[in-house]
């Protein structure tokens, strides 16, 4: 019997959720009824149940500002491209592209019989080098005592110091290769070469696979270092005068995300390209959001001129409805009730949440908009009129 009991309460609630909610669709449903006369109603239950809020028109500050687009590059200092001195073949490569790499670190060994070649010559110079040096300081010194002529002096004279250019090339060539001089010089010679980072970074690009034979001129490895990337940005020429050092920079990455970013201009460029009509601005990112960038990301970006004031409306107010923009004006207040018009606006920029109203002459200031929760709102009363 109690089991009954239960079962009948449970029907009886059960209904009553129902009518509520059957009650809820029936305001939803007036509402959109009287969508035909523009006006919406809302219940003070309905606005305080969703949070909503009100507000006015607000005199704020927008930025005045020059439209450009740029990338995210990288100083030239922090960028290297690695290559060798003399040709050969990759012995070893064990790096990947997104290896970091620090500066000294080994990245490649080169192998090529000519840097035998290449020893073997600076040891025979070195050996000359010995000999002939001696003999410069006997014909020196018997050319001071009288007992030379100064023919055999200048000719032993004119081979030292050739030898010696010749024996310091071949030593730097050895120390350009990464081979220590006084190692060959103690007899180790060997066919291998190492060629390592000249800077701290991460590895961008690997031109070459083990076993390839690269000259002088192919590029083995590219090498970036992020840590002080910076915003290169085009500036059209009718735009230059108005920009200077320290101005801020509002960016975003368009393919990677809306949020905006800040910046400052660090250099203005001096020339203008005569075909373009660009100038080139340097722009330092802040120093928190360097980490979330990399070097080639294309960016959309605004320089701050400076700023005006204009009526706004907090950013959420206004609405977007197939390349229309519209505001929710409380029309009228009642007891128990809202009734909010849908009014078309014509918006400027966006700044700081704020939107500005370009015909907020045709209000009142004191005028109250729906402020949150107007793009649900509104959202219904598209739908329902799209459903009449």
């Amino acid at each position: 019997m109690k089991y009954i009991k239960s079962i009948l309460l449970l029907s009886i609630l059960v209904l009553a959720a129902c009518n509520n909610s059957k009650t809820e669709e029936a305001t939803l449903e007036m509402t959109s009824e009287e969508n035909n006369s523009g006006i919406i109603h809302l219940s003070k239950a309905q606005f305080e149940n969703a949070k909503m809020e009100m507000g006015q028109l607000t005199e704020k500050p927008f930025a005045e500002t020059v439209q450009t687009t740029g990338v995210i590059d990288v100083p030239p200092q922090s960028k290297a491209v690695i290559s060798s001195f003399l040709g050969g073949y990759i012995k070893n490569t064990p790096l990947l592209v997104g290896d970091k790499v620090s500066k000294g670190q080994r990245l490649v060994t080169l192998e090529n019989p000519e840097f035998i070649t290449l020893q073997q010559n600076y040891l025979e110079t070195a050996e000359q080098l010995s000999y002939l040096k001696s003999e410069y300081d006997r014909q020196k010194i018997m050319f001071d005592e009288k007992i030379t002529s100064q023919r055999n002096y200048l000719k032993a004279e004119s081979e030292y110091k050739s030898n010696l250019a010749r024996y310091k090339s071949l030593k730097k060539n050895l120390e350009m290769l990464n081979i220590n001089p006084a190692s060959v010089e103690g007899g180790n010679i060997v066919s291998q070469v190492n060629i390592y980072s000249p800077i701290d970074g991460n590895v961008t690009q690997v031109f070459v696979n083990t076993g390839t034979y690269v000259s002088p001129a192919d590029k083995i490895l590219e090498i970036m270092n992020t840590d002080h990337i910076h915003l290169e940005l085009k500036v059209f020429e009718k735009d230059l005068l108005q920009l200077k050092k320290e101005q801020n920079i509002l960016f975003k990455v368009p393919e990677a995300s809306n949020e905006v970013f800040n910046g400052e201009v660090h250099l203005v460029g001096t020339s203008i390209d005569p075909n373009s009509r660009i100038a080139m601005v340097h722009g330092h990112i802040e120093e928190k959001d360097e980490k979330n960038f990399t070097a080639g990301m294309f960016v959309e970006a605004q320089i701050v001129t400076g700023t005006s004031n204009q009526l706004a409306l907090p950013e959420n107010a206004v609405l977007e409805r197939e390349g229309k923009y519209y505001v929710l004006l409380i029309a009228n207040e009642t007891n128990e009730a809202f009734e909010i018009q849908p009014l078309l606006v014509k918006v400027g920029s966006t700044y700081e949440g704020f939107t500005a109203i370009e015909n907020a002459d045709d209000f009142k200031m004191d005028s109250p908009f729906l402020t949150k929760g107007a793009f649900l709102l509104l959202q219904e009363e598209f739908e329902g009129v799209k459903g009449d």
